[in-house]
């Protein structure tokens, strides 16, 4: 999560408001969890500036930094419902475990959807990550399996110096050749599963098929 440039000061009363109101409302669960969570994502957000463009960063070192990213606000958004007025303690770790892996799933699309997807389709043109350097799942296990010329393409291309749209689809080609796109959604889907798992517990509801709902639209977006 990264502060507005063109404003921080802003932000940092905007955020400081926000406890404030938590504060006066009287929930601390809620308060503590958002702490917890804000130094989560403070410390994801360095992880993953100090992974930028290095292809031999680890599936460990992966999953590490979106779970202090995105996993990590979604699990915090999920859990601090179960705080609201006839929830419990028990509620609330059911719901963050829920958010976990939903974001999880969600991180894992949207990291194949900028290899598959268009921007007409979903806001956002395909091959801003690659251009960009950004050394997602598909790419590590695309490296991972590739041929020593493979690995040279990726080892110039998260440097920068492969940004052509010939280059774009030549990666994209080593990702389907690799099964890259095809693992890094069969592992999205999973996480949907653990995540609905999640809710298991509860009862049938229209709340309970509105989560289920969101984890299938995370994991199917990008199609």
């Amino acid at each position: 999560m990264k502060l507005p440039p063109e404003n921080p000061g802003r932000f940092n009363f905007l955020l400081g408001r926000a406890f404030e109101m938590l504060v006066d409302d009287g929930s601390l669960d809620v308060v503590n969890a958002i702490s917890r969570a804000s130094m989560v994502l403070s410390a994801g957000e360095v992880s993953q500036l100090a992974s930028h463009r290095q292809i031999e960063t680890t599936e460990e070192t992966y999953f590490r930094i979106i779970s202090a990213k995105t996993a990590a606000l979604f699990e915090v958004s999920c859990q601090i419902a179960g705080y609201l007025p006839g929830g419990n303690k028990a509620t609330a770790v059911k719901f963050k475990r829920f958010g976990r892996s939903l974001g999880i799933a969600f991180q894992l699309t949207d990291d194949v959807i900028d290899y598959v997807s268009t921007s007409a389709r979903m806001g956002k043109d395909a091959g801003d990550d690659f251009r960009d350097g950004k050394v997602t799942l598909p790419v590590i296990i695309a490296f991972a399996r590739g041929s020593p010329a493979d690995r040279r393409f990726w080892e110039d291309a998260m440097q920068g110096n492969k940004v052509s749209d010939t280059d774009f689809a030549h990666a994209l080609k080593l990702l389907e050749d690799t099964g890259a796109i095809r693992d890094t959604l069969a592992r999205a889907y999973n996480h949907g599963r653990v995540a609905k798992s999640h809710l298991s517990s509860f009862g049938n509801s229209r709340a309970k098929s509105a989560l289920s709902m969101a984890v299938d639209f995370a994991v199917s977006r990008c199609f």
